[in-house]
């Protein structure tokens, strides 16, 4: 009885021994993919303005704060400096003095020349007193030229916007003494309705980039390249898209870099002048071999795969990638068209264990994603 009983116990256990379990199996094939590539770039406002004074003097007020929107022709700085009103003051002055010069040479000539016209003196005193007419007048004009610098550096004593945009540091105070060889500016203005995003790809990426572009000329290439997107510091998305605008005519000899500018709308300020982020420009493969992240897993930094082999049994086989196509790694080596993987639930396999495969479409494996 003890022998039937454990003979009976092996046989309700043996069909858990035998049990295979099913998986799903994705034949590789080429597929269309469109891949992002991403580019460190730095940004820029369309406008940085330097502010510098013209003139000599103390600062008297400041009339904005760091990080303050300004619009073009408000008012930022006035510099105490009152030798310049002195010198408008001066000029007015010398103009009476040379007006009032103008009018008695004016007389002297308008006395003369009756005399002149009766034979009394001779012309030759005509001729001197338009001279010194002349010459009076000609005063009159240099001190009213005197009186309009004079109003000019005066006027440098406000400082106003030059455009609409961002105040910057303001490393002076009032009461600072400034000049215009100051070594640093009042602050800056920056103007980020549209900013500059400056990126570098190297000489092979240049070449593939514009080969597979279409157009004769640089610009007409640049025009075809799709709307590209810009990745903030914090990993979101600016909402607008940009446009690559330029690229340099020159390679960088000790990088081999080629330096481009991709131009974004910023409309809400988000993005400020001195920022960092990436350039993501999409890029379109018409023969490429697409496996689910979740088909596969890592050790020592290099990305494994599992091959069903004849017999059923899988199989762990090392792949290069070189991209990403959104839930999936686009495949350049360790695996070819027809090579058929397993899909999903890759965490309970191991090497030369047999399964039961269950084949699935490319659409069906990345839907189990």
């Amino acid at each position: 009885m003890l022998i039937q009983l454990m003979a009976c116990g092996n046989k309700k256990s043996s069909p858990a021994k035998n049990d295979v379990k099913t998986y799903p199996v994705l034949e590789m094939a080429y597929q269309q993919a469109e891949i992002d590539n991403d580019y460190p770039a730095t940004i820029q406002g369309i406008q940085n303005i330097e502010i510098r004074p013209k003139i000599d003097g103390y600062v008297e007020d400041i009339y904005v704060d760091e990080g303050a929107a300004v619009k073009k022709g408000q008012l930022l700085f006035r510099i105490n400096a009152p030798q310049y009103e002195q010198e408008v003051k001066t000029a007015e002055a010398n103009i009476e003095i040379a007006r009032a010069d103008v009018n008695a040479a004016q007389m002297e000539l308008n006395k003369v020349k009756p005399l002149v016209d009766k034979d009394i003196v001779s012309k030759y005193a005509e001729e001197a007193a338009q001279y010194t007419l002349q010459s009076r007048q000609a005063a009159l004009t240099q001190a009213r030229a005197a009186l309009s610098n004079a109003k000019t550096n005066l006027s440098y004593t406000c400082i106003y916007s030059p455009a609409d945009g961002v105040i910057g540091v303001l490393p002076y105070k009032i009461g600072s003494l400034i000049n215009s060889t100051t070594p640093n500016p009042l602050t800056t203005v920056s103007n980020i309705s549209k900013i500059y995003a400056y990126f570098s790809i190297n000489e092979k990426q240049g070449l593939d980039f514009f080969t597979a572009s279409k157009g004769r000329t640089m610009q007409e290439k640049l025009a075809t390249l799709p709307p590209v997107t810009l990745v903030l510091a914090n990993g979101t998305l600016l909402p607008d898209k940009g446009k690559v605008e330029t690229a340099s005519g020159l390679i960088n000899t000790q990088t081999g870099a080629l330096n481009m500018r991709a131009t974004f709308p910023n409309p809400a300020g988000l993005v400020h002048s001195g920022s960092s982020a990436l350039v993501r420009i999409p890029e379109k493969i018409d023969t490429a071999l697409l496996v689910p992240q979740k088909a596969t897993y890592q050790i020592q930094g290099k990305l494994f795969v599992y091959v069903l082999e004849a017999g059923n049994k899988v199989r762990s086989a090392e792949i290069t990638s070189t991209a990403s196509a959104g839930q999936a790694f686009v495949v350049t080596a360790g695996i070819r068209p027809g090579d058929k993987i397993v899909a999903d639930g890759i965490s309970s396999l191991r090497e030369g264990l047999v399964i039961k495969p269950k084949p699935v479409s490319a659409a069906d494996a990345f839907t189990l994603l």
